[in-house]
């Protein structure tokens, strides 16, 4: 049996006010031509479906647009989970509709995924909160799925009973999965648990959450380890951290498959892309990553000089920049105006001015009395040891000129 992992899609998500949307569309056709030339016998997508509560509609449309491919109009199932980015009754309302694609959409923990038989394809053949069986024609043996999306502290309370802050979400987790695999999971299926968390290697390092990605904490409970997953798991499907990484071992895999595109600078070098894991009941799994190559790639980059900065910038087109210019000067609006013309993803420009100077000119006594442009000139003076340009003065003399409305 051969299953796509993916997780943390982030749709609508910009980088900066930079839409990736286009990117978005491009990568998720990639991964839904990587799952029909492998020929996957179900999809798994672990959380982080949505950048926001309220997507915009062009990342709905792109997101249920996918998903239907992914499902090939419902010969093969595709499950998705809620991830801390997405509204839990966003992700379960259209379930009706969903199940008539093959879609199988999960937003709170101990849902119950009602049983249901795609014509002459899979079924959903047995189902309790937080797990369902799927059974494929083409395989002798079932799926069976333990899911569990994204919990913050209400939803723990209602749905898993964690009445104590104190209680370690890890116990409640432990217990709540054994439960299950001692009832569902035995030797003669595939057994794979879901889930979006920050689950770690118990004492193995700490693991970098995304930039830009609120820490998952729930009360005090803010950590899972993998030693809460059942035995009968075969591979743990991950999501949340954005790096592809294996937190189990090679006998009982728990990957976080990355994120289809980096989503901050922090991100800058990771190689993104989606897993293959390859399953038979009562053997250890095999998984693979397979790497992705749409998407603007993103830079870090450095230069002391503009004519070099604009060059590697003409060079590197399909990029995505966060520019850090280096000058004994202030930038002047001819060089910015060059290095926007190069380039349409620069992202954020960082001046820094450096002093040559050895020497710190002694502090000098300041007439409070003189104008506010000669104050400006000796604060400007003091502060970077240097005089301001024109251009500087010109915009001090725009903000003093400028005309407020009176208050009412």
């Amino acid at each position: 049996m051969k299953i796509l992992h993916t997780s943390d899609w982030h749709l609508g998500k910009r980088l900066d006010y930079f839409s990736r949307l286009a990117e978005q569309r491009a990568v998720l056709a990639e991964i839904v031509e990587i799952a029909d030339q492998e020929d996957v016998d179900a999809v798994i997508v672990a959380g982080d479906l949505f950048d926001t509560f309220n997507p915009p509609v062009e990342a709905v449309e792109l997101l249920y647009s996918t998903l239907r491919r992914l499902s090939r109009d419902g010969r093969r199932p595709v499950l998705a989970i809620a991830g801390n980015h997405d509204s839990a009754d966003r992700i379960d309302a259209p379930d009706i509709l969903a199940r008539e694609c093959g879609i199988i959409f999960v937003g709170y923990p101990k849902a119950t995924v009602r049983p249901f038989q795609m014509q002459d394809q899979f079924s959903i053949s047995a189902s309790a909160p937080g797990f369902l069986e799927i059974t494929l024609p083409q395989h002798a043996y079932p799926l069976r799925i333990i899911h569990t999306p994204f919990a913050n502290e209400l939803r723990l309370k209602q749905f898993l009973g964690l009445d104590d802050k104190a209680e370690q979400l890890n116990d409640l987790l432990r217990k709540h999965w054994l439960s299950l695999g001692n009832s569902y999971c035995d030797t003669q299926g595939v057994n794979i648990l879901t889930t979006h968390l920050y689950m770690l290697q118990r004492g193995g390092p700490i693991l970098e959450e995304p930039e830009g990605e609120k820490p998952l904490k729930v009360g005090h409970a803010d950590l899972v380890y993998h030693d809460a997953i059942p035995p009968q798991i075969q591979y743990t499907a991950l999501g949340h951290l954005h790096r592809f990484q294996n937190i189990g071992d090679q006998q009982r895999p728990a990957v976080y498959p990355s994120s289809p595109l980096a989503y901050s600078f922090s991100e800058t070098g990771q190689q993104k892309g989606v897993v293959i894991i390859e399953a038979l009941p009562a053997y250890p799994v095999q998984h693979r990553f397979i790497p992705l190559t749409t998407g603007r790639k993103l830079h870090r980059k450095r230069f002391s000089d503009i004519d070099t900065a604009v060059t590697w910038l003409n060079e590197n087109p399909d990029t995505l920049v966060e520019l850090t210019l280096v000058s004994e000067t202030f930038l002047q609006s001819a060089d910015l105006k060059r290095i926007h013309e190069a380039h349409d993803g620069i992202i954020h420009i960082i001046p820094v001015v450096q002093h040559t100077g050895t020497n710190v000119p002694p502090a000098l006594a300041i007439n409070l009395n003189q104008d506010i442009d000669m104050l400006f000139k000796d604060y400007f003076q003091h502060r970077l040891g240097q005089a301001p340009n024109p251009e500087i003065l010109d915009l001090l003399q725009e903000v003093i000129n400028c005309e407020t409305e009176p208050e009412d």
